[in-house]
Protein backbone atom coordinates (compact mmCIF):
# COMPACT_ATOMS: atom_id res chain seq x y z
CA UNK A 1 0.00 0.00 0.00
CA UNK A 2 2.94 2.48 0.73
CA UNK A 3 4.75 1.54 -2.58
CA UNK A 4 1.80 2.44 -4.40
CA UNK A 5 1.00 5.71 -2.71
CA UNK A 6 1.18 8.49 -4.62
CA UNK A 7 3.82 12.16 -4.32
CA UNK A 8 0.57 14.33 -3.81
CA UNK A 9 -1.12 12.36 -1.77
CA UNK A 10 1.56 12.15 0.68
CA UNK A 11 2.10 15.48 0.44
CA UNK A 12 -1.72 16.67 0.60
CA UNK A 13 -1.20 13.97 4.43
CA UNK A 14 1.81 16.04 5.06
CA UNK A 15 -0.24 19.53 5.09
CA UNK A 16 -3.39 18.39 6.58
CA UNK A 17 -2.26 20.01 9.81
CA UNK A 18 -1.23 23.04 8.11
CA UNK A 19 -4.60 23.48 6.75
CA UNK A 20 -6.56 22.76 10.17
CA UNK A 21 -4.35 25.19 11.98
CA UNK A 22 -4.45 27.80 9.28
CA UNK A 23 -8.47 27.22 9.49
CA UNK A 24 -8.36 27.81 12.73
CA UNK A 25 -6.53 31.01 12.21
CA UNK A 26 -9.00 32.87 9.62
CA UNK A 27 -11.96 31.71 11.70
CA UNK A 28 -10.89 32.19 15.21
CA UNK A 29 -11.87 35.67 16.87
CA UNK A 30 -9.19 35.10 19.72
CA UNK A 31 -6.64 38.17 19.76
CA UNK A 32 -4.20 35.85 20.93
CA UNK A 33 -5.17 32.91 18.22
CA UNK A 34 -1.21 33.22 16.70
CA UNK A 35 0.12 32.95 19.90
CA UNK A 36 -1.44 29.87 20.45
CA UNK A 37 -0.45 28.45 16.83
CA UNK A 38 2.91 29.10 18.03
CA UNK A 39 3.61 25.51 19.67
CA UNK A 40 1.69 23.27 17.13
CA UNK A 41 3.56 24.45 14.74
CA UNK A 42 6.58 24.03 16.05
CA UNK A 43 5.48 20.54 17.21
CA UNK A 44 4.64 19.15 13.91
CA UNK A 45 8.42 20.91 12.47
CA UNK A 46 10.11 18.67 14.95
CA UNK A 47 8.05 15.70 14.75
CA UNK A 48 8.45 15.39 10.37
CA UNK A 49 12.36 15.76 11.12
CA UNK A 50 12.48 12.89 13.26
CA UNK A 51 10.19 10.75 10.84
CA UNK A 52 12.45 11.77 8.17
CA UNK A 53 15.98 10.98 10.06
CA UNK A 54 14.56 7.79 11.98
CA UNK A 55 14.37 6.40 8.31
CA UNK A 56 18.24 5.29 7.72
CA UNK A 57 18.20 3.18 11.34
CA UNK A 58 15.14 2.00 11.19
CA UNK A 59 16.23 -0.02 7.97
CA UNK A 60 18.87 -1.32 10.06
CA UNK A 61 16.94 -2.40 12.95
CA UNK A 62 14.15 -4.08 10.57
CA UNK A 63 16.01 -5.12 7.11
CA UNK A 64 12.67 -7.62 6.21
CA UNK A 65 10.35 -4.54 6.49
CA UNK A 66 9.29 -2.35 3.31
CA UNK A 67 7.84 0.47 5.77
CA UNK A 68 11.45 1.74 6.55
CA UNK A 69 12.74 1.19 3.34
CA UNK A 70 9.65 3.49 2.03
CA UNK A 71 10.61 5.96 4.55
CA UNK A 72 13.99 6.24 2.98
CA UNK A 73 12.57 6.89 -0.36
CA UNK A 74 10.01 9.25 0.88
CA UNK A 75 12.31 10.97 3.57
CA UNK A 76 13.06 14.30 1.65
CA UNK A 77 9.23 14.98 1.61
CA UNK A 78 9.19 14.67 5.69
CA UNK A 79 12.18 16.79 5.87
CA UNK A 80 10.69 19.58 3.58
CA UNK A 81 7.58 19.18 5.21
CA UNK A 82 9.37 20.09 8.54
CA UNK A 83 10.80 22.74 7.13
CA UNK A 84 7.66 24.36 6.18
CA UNK A 85 5.91 23.88 9.52
CA UNK A 86 9.41 25.17 10.83
CA UNK A 87 8.96 28.40 8.84
CA UNK A 88 4.99 29.13 9.47
CA UNK A 89 6.28 28.42 13.35
CA UNK A 90 8.74 31.24 12.36
CA UNK A 91 6.58 33.77 11.03
CA UNK A 92 3.79 33.35 13.81
CA UNK A 93 6.54 34.24 16.24
CA UNK A 94 7.59 37.39 14.21
CA UNK A 95 3.73 38.37 13.83
CA UNK A 96 3.14 37.93 17.35
CA UNK A 97 5.85 40.06 18.97
CA UNK A 98 4.90 42.59 16.12
CA UNK A 99 8.38 44.62 16.53
CA UNK A 100 11.93 43.71 15.58
CA UNK A 101 12.94 45.57 18.81
CA UNK A 102 11.17 42.91 20.27
CA UNK A 103 12.60 39.72 18.72
CA UNK A 104 15.96 41.38 18.83
CA UNK A 105 15.91 41.98 22.55
CA UNK A 106 14.89 37.78 23.02
CA UNK A 107 17.54 36.72 20.95
CA UNK A 108 20.31 36.71 22.71
CA UNK A 109 17.99 34.18 25.31
CA UNK A 110 19.10 30.46 25.15
CA UNK A 111 15.63 29.44 23.90
CA UNK A 112 15.39 31.62 21.21
CA UNK A 113 18.81 31.40 19.70
CA UNK A 114 18.36 27.87 19.30
CA UNK A 115 15.40 27.95 17.84
CA UNK A 116 16.59 30.67 15.21
CA UNK A 117 20.15 28.37 14.79
CA UNK A 118 18.25 25.42 13.41
CA UNK A 119 15.80 27.55 11.81
CA UNK A 120 19.15 28.76 9.78
CA UNK A 121 20.78 25.12 9.25
CA UNK A 122 17.36 24.05 8.31
CA UNK A 123 17.57 26.18 4.66
CA UNK A 124 19.88 25.38 3.08
CA UNK A 125 19.11 21.71 3.89
CA UNK A 126 15.61 22.18 2.04
CA UNK A 127 16.40 24.15 -0.44
CA UNK A 128 18.66 21.81 -1.88
CA UNK A 129 16.40 19.12 -1.11
CA UNK A 130 15.61 17.88 -4.81
CA UNK A 131 17.54 15.48 -7.52
CA UNK A 132 18.96 18.83 -9.13
CA UNK A 133 20.80 19.97 -6.15
CA UNK A 134 22.26 16.00 -5.87
CA UNK A 135 23.49 16.24 -9.31
CA UNK A 136 24.63 20.00 -9.27
CA UNK A 137 26.56 19.33 -5.60
CA UNK A 138 27.33 15.55 -6.29
CA UNK A 139 26.39 13.23 -3.90
CA UNK A 140 29.18 12.94 -1.48
CA UNK A 141 29.10 17.26 -1.00
CA UNK A 142 25.01 17.03 -0.57
CA UNK A 143 25.13 13.85 1.90
CA UNK A 144 27.79 16.28 4.19
CA UNK A 145 25.39 19.23 4.00
CA UNK A 146 22.67 16.93 4.81
CA UNK A 147 24.45 15.69 7.91
CA UNK A 148 23.88 19.11 9.67
CA UNK A 149 20.51 17.83 9.91
CA UNK A 150 22.23 16.15 13.35
CA UNK A 151 23.27 19.32 15.01
CA UNK A 152 19.67 20.74 14.01
CA UNK A 153 17.74 18.37 16.10
CA UNK A 154 19.87 18.93 18.84
CA UNK A 155 19.02 22.60 18.73
CA UNK A 156 15.34 21.65 17.98
CA UNK A 157 15.44 19.58 21.23
CA UNK A 158 17.18 22.26 23.22
CA UNK A 159 14.36 24.52 21.77
CA UNK A 160 11.89 23.14 22.90
CA UNK A 161 12.95 22.09 26.62
CA UNK A 162 14.04 25.86 27.35
CA UNK A 163 10.95 27.10 26.07
CA UNK A 164 9.33 25.34 29.09
CA UNK A 165 12.45 26.63 31.17
CA UNK A 166 13.35 23.24 31.80
CA UNK A 167 10.39 22.64 34.26
CA UNK A 168 8.83 20.43 31.92
CA UNK A 169 10.80 19.00 29.31
CA UNK A 170 8.61 15.70 29.21
CA UNK A 171 6.96 16.77 26.19
CA UNK A 172 10.38 17.27 23.75
CA UNK A 173 11.80 14.43 25.67
CA UNK A 174 9.25 12.20 24.50
CA UNK A 175 9.40 12.85 20.95
CA UNK A 176 12.92 12.51 20.79
CA UNK A 177 13.47 9.79 22.60
CA UNK A 178 12.41 7.12 19.54
CA UNK A 179 15.18 9.04 17.49
CA UNK A 180 17.86 8.85 20.49
CA UNK A 181 17.38 5.06 20.76
CA UNK A 182 17.37 4.38 17.35
CA UNK A 183 20.35 6.29 16.53
CA UNK A 184 22.61 4.70 19.17
CA UNK A 185 21.19 0.82 17.86
CA UNK A 186 22.64 2.55 14.47
CA UNK A 187 26.15 3.56 15.78
CA UNK A 188 26.42 -0.06 17.76
CA UNK A 189 25.34 -1.43 14.31
CA UNK A 190 28.19 0.71 12.58
CA UNK A 191 30.57 -0.20 15.39
CA UNK A 192 29.75 -4.07 15.31
CA UNK A 193 29.87 -3.83 11.19
CA UNK A 194 33.20 -2.30 11.54
CA UNK A 195 34.86 -5.41 13.50
CA UNK A 196 33.49 -7.84 11.58
CA UNK A 197 35.47 -6.51 8.66
CA UNK A 198 38.96 -8.37 8.33
CA UNK A 199 42.15 -6.19 8.56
Amino acid sequence: MLKRLSPYILWTILALPAIGLMSELSSSTDPQIVHRLLHPTGEFAARFMIIAMMATPLTLLLPGWRGPRWLVKNRRYFGVAAFGYAALHTIFYVIDKCTLERILSQAADFDMWTGWLAFFIFVPLAATSFNGAIRRMGPKAWKSLQRWTYPAAVLTLLHWAALHHWDHPAAAIVHFAPLVLLEAYRIWWNMNRSRAVPA
